[in-house]
């Protein structure tokens, strides 16, 4: 009689098991993808040191995919930006914009470096935005400073 219960018993925990599993949600089909992405904030230096630093702008919703990119091409020569950094976010189907902030590393002390952003969803597809160059100069070995002021975006 007790084996009965416990087959009982192992029945239902398997099938709770089962219906609980996110895999078995139901995943909300893509955002409509905006006509137009413009930036409306930005591009700002955020904080830099001898080493790195994070740029940081804000977007119209793009739209599109849930998943997106900020990239950041970057270089010491204004016509040869051929380096990049990017950082991947969840976009907020539900705010009106969008902030992204890219962390760009290796960088040499003293140094000027010119860099534009863009945005890209996960499949590689451009936001179609892109900022016009602008520079930074990196800090002596050891020195730190924060730059930007930027508000986060509007949450209407």
């Amino acid at each position: 009689m007790n084996r009965p219960i416990l087959q009982l018993a192992i029945a239902a925990a398997v099938g709770t098991l089962l219906s609980s599993n996110p895999v078995f949600a139901q995943k909300l089909p893509p955002a409509k993808k905006a006509a137009r992405v413009t930036i409306t904030q930005g591009p700002v230096l955020e904080s830099a040191s001898d080493y790195l630093t994070f740029i940081r702008w804000i977007t119209t919703n793009p739209g599109g995919s849930d998943v997106h990119f900020g990239v950041v091409h970057y270089g010491t020569d204004p016509k040869d930006l051929s380096q990049t950094a990017s950082s991947k976010i969840t976009v907020n189907r539900g705010h009106r914009e969008t902030m992204f902030r890219v962390r760009v590393e290796g960088l040499k002390p003293r140094t000027t470096y010119y860099y534009k952003v863009t945005s890209i969803e996960s499949n590689g597809k451009s936001d179609g935005v892109e900022s016009p160059v602008s520079q930074f100069t990196t800090p002596g070995p050891g020195e730190r400073f924060a730059a930007s002021k930027l508000p986060w975006p509007n949450r209407q």
